[in-house]
């Protein structure tokens, strides 16, 4: 018995040194940053193309008060109910003082300064796609608008979602730096991936998951659930949208629907971001929108 015993505490010591070796947050080499220069001009087109005030701006905020990046707003997902941060350039409550490598570790790793780990509602599994100067460029523009003094509020993540370390694990599963679409790409097309694979982010909404949070890569862009519990969010791959590109392109920049319905919700916001990118971005989601695998209605 004895011997049982002790071979289940050596078993599970085993265990613990394993988890916590795997689960450990692996930040990214800072090198590629080494001698980069923040163009904020540049940084505003990456802001928006991005989404940040999207998410970051407090709760139905409008107009100029949607460039305070205070933060507040609440994102339901089966795992708990998270809030977005203040990402705005106060020193204490928001990023003023973070360096661009602590900036970087948190949008493309998503490693806090603190040593951890990010729940990936933060989308750094699509920022981790990301150029060094357009990440430099962000953080140019974020430290130029104006700073709120407001404090970030705790997530709302019950046991066992909130062990922020089994994030780690998460990682290992589903943090894939590559993009998804392959191929010999136009540079258009290219343009396009680069756009809604990294900065944009759409996959994080427009692909299903798993049980575990990961995206179903099957299924990529073919729709999903909305995670916060109504309705679902639509199929934009060929094998569902059936739209001609002008007609895409003139959703994505008016909010129009070929039948002349206005888009809502969150993709309200989507569509104000996309109408101030160069028309030549957005021609390029377009044709990126057309180039993917068709996934079934």
């Amino acid at each position: 018995m004895r011997r049982l015993v002790l071979l289940a505490l050596g078993l599970a010591l085993v265990g613990l040194v394993a988890f916590l070796f795997l689960t450990q947050p692996r930040p990214r080499s800072m090198a590629v940053f080494d001698g980069l220069q923040g163009d904020t001009t540049h940084g505003e087109a990456v802001f928006w193309a991005a989404g940040c005030a999207s998410c970051h701006m407090a709760p139905k905020a409008t107009g100029a008060a949607e460039l305070v990046l205070a933060g507040g707003q609440r994102f339901d997902s089966p795992f708990g109910t998270f809030l977005a941060p203040n990402i705005s350039p106060d020193p204490d409550q928001g990023i003023g003082g973070w360096t661009i490598q602590a900036f970087a570790y948190a949008i493309q790793d998503g490693v806090s300064p603190a040593g951890q780990h990010y729940f990936p509602a933060l989308p750094y599994a699509a920022f981790s796609k990301m150029e060094p100067q357009d990440v430099v460029d962000l953080k140019s523009f974020i430290d130029t608008l104006p700073a709120s003094t407001t404090a970030s509020l705790p997530h709302e993540v019950p046991f066992p979602f909130n062990i922020r370390r089994a994030v780690g694990i998460w990682k290992l599963l589903f943090l894939n730096k590559d993009f998804h679409l392959q191929g010999d790409l136009s540079a258009e097309v290219a343009r396009g991936r680069y756009i809604v694979e990294a900065e944009a982010h759409c996959t994080e909404c427009h692909t299903r998951r798993n049980f575990m949070g990961g995206l179903v890569t099957s299924a990529w862009l073919g729709g999903a659930p909305n995670p916060a519990g109504k309705g679902t969010i639509p199929n934009i791959t060929p094998g569902a949208l059936s739209w001609s590109p002008d007609e895409i392109f003139a959703f994505l920049t008016t909010g129009f629907k070929p039948d002349f319905d206005m888009v809502g919700g969150s993709m309200s916001h989507v569509v104000d971001n996309m109408a101030r990118l160069p028309e030549s971005d957005v021609r390029a989601v377009v044709a990126y929108l057309k180039s993917v695998a068709p996934v079934p209605k």
